[in-house]
């Protein structure tokens, strides 16, 4: 056991150091296009990769397989729903958002591209961006150090809380050295590494248990059907549409995702796009397909970790196939880079989420102070980044629990199930995005009566709609999430698509010059 644990910790010291090599090799940013959008530099696979996995997280490797895991397959409609959104938003919305970025002043941060799309001399639009940017992204960023540290603590046998400081310490080490590039190579790479894992692992668990047959032997019945679910006590049910349309809504997060849109205006070329999308649409079909399939086999496989520990199947099938096989050294080796798999696409979203959340704040302070410099501005962003990250450590620290000893002599971290789970943040982050910037992100590059009234009011009313359905007991004690079981998302994309129609048709019309830009941005650019 001693050199076994020996052997993980030499395989995730090479990962680190890896990973902070990357980011020292580009740690060159001369100004703030070069820090918050690698000087529009990415390449097709970069640009590709790097999107898909800062969208993903440890969501996919934790939250999802968890609850096909104790559900059943009728919890998947998330994941149909994610493939959707993602052909949708590389095949209407990354082309045109490259180019009206461009033609809107060179706008580097989305805050700054709405600003210069509507010509808000105001700052309103911009600033109200910035706040909602600022509260969504730290919970966001916090799902990610939840995860982390529920992983760690299985792996080392250290506390929760010291796994959470460890992750967010080595995020911010590398996000503060490196900025976009160096996330955006270090997510690349590693986005190669989640989907070895998710692909591989239960294909080595289905060989074990002896084929596919023994993993359907093993599953209660009904648990492969699209349109039936598990309750809590075990009933079958069937999937209510409000479920299906909940799970479906999760694609049109995609339209309003910063951390996710701003790799795309980062690719180099118009051209690149294309192929960028081809990349980013097979990873996300063969990710989400396994992340599924290992809810299922993790079902067959340990039953028996039940609800209080889905989000912890995938580990705990590294753990029972690799790290409990003695002397072994090779399934040790295997079984460690499976985990640097894991933590790799925990890691390889809250590093975006950290550097585009404090791009918003840095929006704020370059409006406050046109004076500054982009040395000046790119040290400020830095240290927002610390901010954030210490705000999300918080809130991650806030959802520790008791950890005990399992059977087999390891740390797990679930002796009490606590409702602050990596699923409920991320799907409160990300409807926020989602409702709040979406269908302005939408209508501001396909809708020219757009204007800043309407695009103030829509991230206003997406925004604090997806506060209210979570967080207000307003529904005979309960909140509307609770009372209706329908997504955020759902109200919430709808409310702010009406308000920026109706504000914007009741009030001026865009000026010339706004109108000027949204033709210009209807035709590809001349780019060497």
């Amino acid at each position: 056991m001693f050199t076994q644990q020996w052997l993980i910790l030499a395989v995730f010291a090479v990962y680190f150091s890896a990973i902070i090599g990357m980011a020292l090799y580009f740690r060159k940013s001369k100004n703030m296009s070069d820090y918050f959008l690698a000087g529009r530099g990415l390449g097709t696979w970069i640009g590709a990769l790097s999107a898909q996995t800062s969208d993903m997280s440890g969501w996919l490797l934790m939250a999802l397989p968890g609850s096909v895991f104790f559900f059943g397959t009728g919890r998947a409609w998330i994941a149909i729903g994610l493939i959707i959104g993602t052909i949708l938003n590389w095949l209407f919305v990354a082309k045109k958002l490259r180019r009206y970025t461009i033609v809107a002043n060179n706008s580097i941060t989305l805050p700054e591209y709405l600003e210069n799309r509507f010509y808000d001399k105001s700052h309103v639009l911009k600033i109200t961006a910035c706040v909602f940017f600022a509260i969504f992204f730290t919970v966001y960023a916090a799902s990610g150090f939840l995860a982390g540290g529920r992983m760690l603590p299985h792996i080392f046998g250290i506390s929760y809380p010291v796994a959470v400081i460890v992750l967010g310490s080595f995020v911010v080490l590398y996000t503060l050295i490196g900025g976009l590039k160096a996330i955006s190579w270090t997510d690349s790479i590693q986005g190669m590494m989640m989907l070895a894992a998710v692909f591989f692992l239960p294909l080595i668990v289905i060989a074990q248990m002896g084929g596919w047959g023994n993993v359907v032997a093993n599953v209660p019945e009904g648990f492969f059907n699209l349109f039936r679910e598990y309750t809590m006590d075990g009933q079958i049910v069937p999937v209510s549409g409000i479920a299906i349309i909940s799970g479906l809504a999760w694609g049109l997060g995609y339209f309003g995702m910063p951390h996710i849109l701003v790799k795309l205006i980062a690719i180099k070329k118009e051209s690149y796009v294309h192929k960028s999308a081809v990349v980013a649409i097979v990873w996300v079909l063969i990710a989400l397909a396994s992340a599924v399939v290992v809810g299922w086999v993790g079902r067959a496989f340990a039953p028996e970790i039940g609800f209080a520990g889905r989000e912890y199947v995938f580990i705990e099938m590294i753990n029972r196939v690799f790290l409990f096989n003695g002397a072994n050294l090779f399934l040790v080796l295997m079984g460690a880079l499976f985990l640097c798999g894991m933590f790799a696409a925990i890691k390889s979203t809250a590093d975006s989420q950290l550097l585009v959340g404090s791009s918003a704040v840095s929006d704020i302070y370059k409006t406050a102070n046109k004076k500054a410099s982009d040395k000046n501005l790119v040290w400020f962003s830095r240290i927002v980044v610390l901010i954030v990250a210490v705000l999300a450590t918080l809130i991650a620290l806030d959802a520790y629990v008791p950890a005990h000893y399992n059977e087999y002599g390891v740390w797990v971290p679930w002796a009490i199930d606590r409702a602050t789970g990596v699923m409920a943040l991320v799907s409160v982050a990300w409807a926020g995005f989602g409702s709040a910037f979406g269908p302005l992100m939408l209508t501001s590059l396909f809708w020219k009566r757009t204007n800043r009234v309407g695009g103030i009011a829509g991230v206003i009313v997406g925004g604090v709609t997806v506060l209210i359905w979570q967080y207000a007991p307003i529904m005979g004690g309960q909140t509307p999430m609770v009372a209706t079981a329908l997504n955020h998302i759902v109200p919430g994309f709808a409310l702010s698509l009406i308000a920026i129609i109706i504000g914007s048709l009741v009030t001026k019309a865009p000026s010339a010059e706004v109108l000027a830009d949204f033709e210009t941005a209807k035709k590809p650019l001349i780019e060497n």
